[in-house]
């Protein structure tokens, strides 16, 4: 015990194989731990990297998907408002075709207005002639 306490006031241990060494043997023991210790950690932090690294690429893939449906729905709405200005110019060719059709009737109205007093005043001049006879 006396040659183990001389030796450690030189900086000398006795490991539990009886080895010589330099550290102390706890502090061995401690540094044993931490190898141990940040080995694992080291393990982590890579399975970490990992992980990330997938989750990074997994988000890559969705805003790309994203950004393809972004894309098709403004194709969507642009192809509707395109048609929706295709029904308008329609419904108005027919509201022009409707007022074309309505003055053609209020014409044709009036024209046969006038071929009736034309008939009815023949008829009148007719019937006069007949009983002059």
């Amino acid at each position: 015990a006396m040659a183990h306490a001389a030796l450690g006031a030189t900086g000398l241990y006795f490991d539990e194989l009886n080895k010589l060494r330099v550290l102390e043997p706890a502090a061995a023991q401690q540094t044993g731990r931490l190898r141990e210790e940040c080995g694992a950690f080291l393990d982590k932090i890579v399975e970490f990297q990992n992980i990330v690294g997938s989750l990074i690429e997994l988000v890559d893939q969705l805003a790309k998907a994203a950004e393809s449906e972004k894309m098709k729905a403004i194709g969507a709405r642009n192809l509707l408002k395109s048609m929706a200005k295709q029904r308008e110019a329609q419904e108005q060719q027919l509201q022009a075709l409707i007022a074309e059709k309505k003055m053609q009737l209020e014409r044709y109205r009036v024209e046969y207005e006038t071929l009736c007093k034309i008939e009815a005043d023949q008829n009148e001049f007719i019937d006069q002639f007949i009983f002059q006879k």
